[in-house]
């Protein structure tokens, strides 16, 4: 191993949402004088206009900064990583470019749900883990309570916990030092041939497809001749560098160091994140491990409000997904809607993200359905498919079970807020798998409950009924079978598609009455009635009528016979009877989102 690989460390920073991750990274760029102090600003590495609106990191991000210690200069490759639920995918791709992992853990709020997911991750990847308590700068905390938490949920010892301020710049140092001192340098053979790990990726206009790799083994230079192990295609590299928070050209990158590389290419496809660069002329024969493919879990169908609009957000989706390796979409046609793209994505924050995205950085006025999960039907030929669009369900007489999503949901509350949160969760169809205390304030309970509940309102009413103090995580367990019914609902007389939607067959009678009474509010009042109606297998279950707008066609008789106003309202019947049976009903986009907060009713 050379000398400079040796002063090489690669860590990331992991922890649950809004632990103070973002911030502590601004401190680290600060001490180590990455970013002069005119140009420093709040949440550096957040680039993204949404990121800073929202207060979250949605994009992992890479920097290369450097520290001294001992006299001698290390190169610090700092990745910071989402810490939302949905954003998982970006933490396990980070990881699996590190030697060692930051664990942040808010000193007020103590282990959390996400807290202890990324630590496994890091567990099951062997990283190095380096314990911080942040926060230290807060008033009445209590760094004993917290202590404990790390020694009995993770096994640390008091000695390898360091304490942090993100706001003040505290401990900061130590934390530096800790990382030279206890990440291990990257392993890799700096003679064997070029593997790079694409652990990351974004799209340039100018440059193609800009490939963000951590090399493991060999190096490559400006000028190389590049090659993609997992699609097979060439590319002259046209640049090369790190990021320093900016791109920052570099004539070579080294065994052990992380930056990225413009391919030129353009088509999204030829760029996979997990994908193993080498080089064309010299190439590897076995390519790096790559990531398990993401598991998309809420699917929705996305429009363009104007038909013309379609190639624009088949371009956007496009740009998208090279930028975000989580998103998948594919044709779909509507009767209601048109032309559009079932979605699938990791959640529903992913999803709204995705749809602001949409919206800001292409220019894509859209329509989007409610969302759904994806079910497993057994059909009676003895084949199994996947449905993701409750409108492509199967004829209830070719079906012999439908099987739905369940997850392992695992839950950390205080103890006074227990009660509350075991209601919510039985109204759910959870079943308590365990329940333990973490220490005399906080309970752990695990539960198993289908992800069609889990998506749809309860990380919102878990926050509410818990004053906001309870985390949540969750995983796929596998497919159960469920007693589900497709509901469909008719506006004059025609099935509209885009708001069927799959229920327990014992939510039917409520959630379609829920929801026609709130189409009933949304859908504009017509020259005719409009029945709008919830039916499932061919039965109506509920109905309301938008009544028409009534033009008073007898005001101008302002006396005579009686036959005289009848003629008149006898030729506006027979107008509004012909003005039915060829009328369209126009049904805007908060109809849509009805579906969902009928299912919140429910």
């Amino acid at each position: 191993m050379s000398d400079a690989q040796q002063r090489i460390r690669n860590f990331c920073v992991i922890a649950h949402v809004d632990h103070g991750k973002t911030t502590l990274s601004d401190r680290l760029l600060e001490a180590t004088n990455t970013v002069p102090a005119r140009q420093m600003r709040d949440q550096m590495l957040d680039s993204m206009d949404l990121e800073r609106e929202k207060g979250i990191t949605i994009k992992a991000r890479a920097v290369r900064t450097e520290w001294t210690h001992g006299g001698e200069a290390y190169e610090l490759n700092l990745i910071d990583t989402p810490g939302h639920v949905d954003f998982n995918y970006e933490v396990s791709r980070s990881l699996a470019a590190c030697e060692g992992a930051l664990l942040l853990v808010d000193v007020s709020q103590g282990i959390e749900a996400q807290t202890l997911a990324n630590a496994y991750l890091a567990v099951e990847q062997g990283l190095e883990i380096i314990p911080v308590v942040n926060k230290v700068d807060l008033p009445n905390v209590d760094l004993d309570l917290v202590r404990e938490d790390l020694r009995k949920a993770l096994g640390f010892r008091d000695d390898e916990i360091l304490l942090a301020s993100g706001k003040t710049g505290l401990g900061i140092a130590d934390l530096l030092d800790a990382v030279v001192l206890r990440v291990p340098p990257p392993k890799g053979d700096m003679s064997a041939p070029l593997r790079a790990l694409i652990f990351d990726s974004h799209y340039d206009q100018y440059r193609g497809v800009v490939a963000h790799v951590r090399v493991m083994d060999g190096a490559v230079k400006v000028g190389d001749r590049i090659r993609l192990m997992a699609t097979d295609k060439e590319a002259e590299l046209l640049e090369l560098g790190t990021f320093a928070p900016d791109a920052r050209p570099r004539d070579a990158l080294l065994t052990g160091e992380v930056g990225y590389v413009a391919t030129g290419l353009k088509t999204v496809q030829d760029c996979r994140v997990g994908d193993t660069v080498t080089l064309a002329r010299s190439a590897a024969v076995e390519p790096l491990a790559g990531y398990r493919p993401a598991k998309p879990m809420v699917f929705a169908g996305i429009y363009p409000t104007s038909s013309d609009d379609h190639p624009a957000l088949r371009d956007a989706l496009e740009k998208l997904k090279l930028n975000d390796a989580s998103l998948i979409y594919e044709p779909e046609v509507s009767q209601a809607l048109g032309f559009g793209f079932r979605c699938g994505f990791l959640g529903l924050l992913h999803m709204e993200i995705v749809q602001e995205r949409l919206g800001r950085e292409y220019g894509v006025d859209i329509i989007a359905t409610s969302p759904s999960v994806e079910y497993r039907v057994l059909t009676t030929r003895g084949a199994e498919v996947a449905i993701d669009n409750p409108a492509m369900l199967p004829d209830p007489t070719t079906t012999l079970e439908i099987r739905e999503p369940w997850m392992k949901v695992t839950i950390i509350v205080p103890t006074q807020h227990v009660g509350p949160v075991m209601d919510l969760a039985q109204g759910k169809r959870a079943t308590l798998v365990e329940m333990t205390y973490l220490d005399p304030t906080r309970a752990m309970l695990r539960y198993e409950m289908p992800l069609s509940e889990v998506i749809v309102d309860f990380h919102d009413q878990l926050k509410s009924r818990s004053q906001g103090y309870a985390s949540l995580d969750y995983e796929l367990t596998g497919y159960r079978g469920a007693d589900v019914v497709l509901l469909e609902v008719l506006v004059a007389g025609q099935p509209v598609d885009a708001l069927s939607t799959i229920v327990h067959r014992a939510r039917a009678q409520h959630t379609g009455r829920a929801l026609v009474s709130k189409l009933r509010e949304l859908i504009p009042r017509q020259q005719f009635d409009v029945p709008i109606q919830a039916a499932v297998g061919g039965r109506i279950i509920s109905r309301e009528t938008v009544k028409a707008l009534r033009k008073n066609v007898i005001a101008k008789c302002y006396g005579g016979d009686i036959t005289r106003k009848r003629k008149l309202l006898e030729k506006q019947k027979a107008g509004k009877k012909r003005m039915k049976m060829v009328g369209q009903v126009e049904i805007p986009q908060e109809a849509f989102l009805a579906v969902l907060r009928a299912g919140e009713d429910a």
